[in-house]
């Protein structure tokens, strides 16, 4: 396991941290100070490690002078102003390098890794000697030990027994980690304590809580790949600086003595749950100043088993409130009414929507049978209950309030098991006071193009009509014209009653009888209609592509084929003055997960399409580019597909239209 290196960086200049933060990012671990009174904890935190001395800071000279006394393995790289005395004293001091404040990237760069190199040098070297000299002394035989605290007092069982009252308090976590921090180091009587943990996966361990711990205990993270981490996962085992001897690697003791260095602590014992590590508790001196015994290491990987049940209850505690609080938070603030029941029909969740809605306060309802919110409430909450499949969505009008009241139900369950029912109630009123007034501006239009488009439509056969009429005394003895007259005015009169026959069917549609229906047969016959209408199609090609594993769908044939007729002929006319018209005219299955949900018609021509400012106006009653004609086709096709419970699309472009019809299968398709 890789240790990354250690930067102290200490200066007063936030511009100056955070370009050697950045320049450092992916090299070294940069830990800044700001206070001269903390850079000897934190050098005696770190162990060996590179110093960057601000020599602009306060204190640095006296520092300087320090730190090369006390610490002697500690590499000091300084920076000041060039040509500045305090640089030139610093470089007469013999330290490692003196530098430019106006940081080079590269320069510094390069300056740090050789500094990284001559202290990895310098480790190899140490931990040489340590192993040479462990391999020549020959350790004495252990001692009988003193009994210690914990073995006067019956072995482990002194740390358990002051932690019962503790096991209980979750009303507060940080209360409950704070009191297992004071619990532990009363049991113990150590002079320090502390827990770092994680709250959810992908966090970073942090202190969670300590006990005189070293202030910058508080300022430690340590991600998941860690090598402390990481050591913990695969060797599940406490670690004491008594012991560093025992482990054969270097790395490895170089990783665990900088850890302890880093809290302060003589012991770290790792804290399991669900075979994963939580964290871990570290503890620094015993009271008595006497060193931890076997006896003592056992009573505390015991007391952490307790510990670490503790803290994941905690942590778990936690994240449940985190949870219970986001949801009353959601379902306190959203805009429907929420009222839920537990499987005997008691109001377990009432919210401030629904007590607005209802009118009924939450203390009449809550805890109480589900009438409390309203007869009909309850009998939609209790029908959820008894279903299998779900309750349809309820309206009324509230006796009450006056209020247009929505209600969906649905049924609550887990693996099976009923756990109760919830209402979301909407209220409408506001949105069908809307709806109303936008009926009335509808109908008004309604009438205004319909007054309109009659005006127009009536005017020119009664004009014709008006000039028969006005010649006839005068012309009454010419056989031509009287022959005339009957033709010309039987046809006006023909074309009028056409128009109101045209505008009653619109006002007036047939009942459908809706049944399962081949589509097929409904848009043959709307291809014959078309026909008819047009006359030997009009000189159009139609083309037909109608396959036979089409679905049945429920509908009116009919109606259907009244619509298919409006879209083929709207398509011909807007092949006028085309060289080679085309209609396409085609059908196939619409598949959902493998099995046939619905039929899409599709009518397609290339003609010149439709004109952009009308695209969004085709399916209005009135809207035509004819010079004759009432612009009724659309609006009687989209009707009629509307209920048939349908989907009209119009896709159109100067090379053509495309209109989609989708129809949804019967159930016995």
């Amino acid at each position: 396991m890789t240790l990354p290196p250690i930067s102290i960086l200490y200066s007063q200049d936030a511009d100056l941290v955070r370009r050697a933060k950045a320049y450092l990012r992916t090299m070294a671990e940069v830990r800044h100070v700001s206070e001269p009174d903390r850079l000897d904890a934190v050098l005696r935190q770190s162990g060996p490690a590179i110093l960057l001395l601000d020599l602009r800071a306060k204190e640095s000279r006296e520092l300087l002078e320090q730190i090369q006394e006390d610490w002697p393995d500690v590499l000091i790289s300084a920076f000041g102003v060039l040509r500045s005395e305090p640089l030139r004293d610093a470089e007469q001091a013999g330290i490692y390098a003196v530098e430019d404040v106006q940081l080079d990237r590269r320069r510094f760069q390069a300056l740090i890794a050789r500094a990284f190199d001559y202290l990895k040098m310098q480790q190899e070297v140490r931990d040489l000697r340590e192993e040479t000299s462990q391999a020549v002394i020959v350790p004495p035989t252990r001692p009988h030990a003193l009994p210690t605290r914990l073995e006067r007092s019956g072995g482990s069982s002194l740390p358990l027994l002051r932690f019962p009252r503790v096991f209980r308090r979750f009303d507060n976590v940080e209360s409950l980690l704070s009191s297992i921090v004071e619990g532990v180091a009363d049991a113990t009587s150590v002079t320090r304590v502390g827990i770092f943990s994680k709250i959810r996966q992908g966090d970073s361990y942090r202190l969670r809580a300590g006990l005189r711990c070293l202030p910058e205990t508080q300022d430690f993270e340590f991600g998941e790949r860690d090598p402390l981490v990481r050591w913990f996962e695969l060797n599940a085992h406490l670690v004491c600086r008594a012991n560093l001897q025992d482990a054969a690697d270097a790395r490895q003791r170089t990783l665990l003595r900088r850890a302890l260095d880093q809290f302060g602590a003589e012991v770290i014992v790792p804290l399991y749950a669900r075979g994963r590590i939580i964290g871990w508790l570290f503890f620094g001196h015993r009271i008595t100043g006497q060193p931890f015994e076997y006896p003592d290491l056992e009573s505390l990987m015991i007391l952490a088993e307790h510990v670490s049940t503790v803290l994941e209850n905690a942590l778990l505690y936690e994240e449940v409130a985190v949870q219970k609080t986001l949801a009353e938070t959601l379902l306190k603030s959203i805009p429907a009414g929420i009222v839920a029941v537990d499987g005997d029909a008691n109001v377990r969740w009432y919210n401030p929507s629904a007590e607005q809605i209802l009118g009924i306060p939450a203390a009449e309802v809550l805890n109480n049978q589900v009438e409390a919110a309203g007869n009909r409430i309850g009998q939609a909450l209790r029908e959820a209950l008894a279903s299998k499949n779900g309750s349809p969505t309820k309206r009324w009008i509230d006796s009450v309030t006056r209020k247009s009241i929505s209600v969906d139900t649905r049924k609550l369950a887990s693996n099976s098991t009923a756990l109760g029912a919830v209402a979301v109630i909407q209220d409408l009123t506001a949105e069908d006071n809307l709806r109303q007034k936008q009926d009335l501006v509808d109908r008004a239009a309604f009438w205004t193009d319909l007054a309109a488009s009659m005006s127009h439509e009536i005017r020119n056969p009664l004009v014709a009509i008006k000039t028969f009429a006005q010649l006839l005394p005068e012309r009454f003895d010419d056989p031509d014209f009287r022959s005339d007259f009957n033709e010309i005015v039987v046809q006006e009169i023909d074309r009028l009653d056409k128009i109101i026959t045209q505008i009653n069917n619109f006002a007036h549609p047939p009942e459908l009888v809706m049944q399962p229906i081949d589509v097929r047969g409904a848009v043959t016959k709307g291809l014959e209609i078309a026909r008819d209408r047009l006359g030997t199609n009009g000189g159009v090609a139609i083309e037909t592509e109608l396959p036979v594993d089409l679905p049945n769908v429920l509908g009116d044939e009919t109606a259907l084929a009244e619509a298919f007729a409006h879209l083929v002929a709207n398509a011909a006319e807007a092949l006028h003055e085309q060289k080679k018209p085309r209609i396409t005219l085609s059908a196939k299955p619409v598949r959902d997960g493998g099995h046939p949900s619905g039929v899409v018609v599709t009518v397609r021509d290339n003609g010149r399409g439709i004109d952009p400012d009308l695209q969004d106006k085709i399916f209005s009653p009135f809207c035509t580019t004819k010079a004759r004609g009432m612009g009724l086709g659309l609006p009687i096709v989209k009707r009629t597909v509307f209920d048939h419970n349908g989907r009209v699309d119009v896709d159109s472009d100067p090379h053509g239209t495309v209109v989609n019809v989708t129809l949804p299968a019967s159930d016995n398709a």
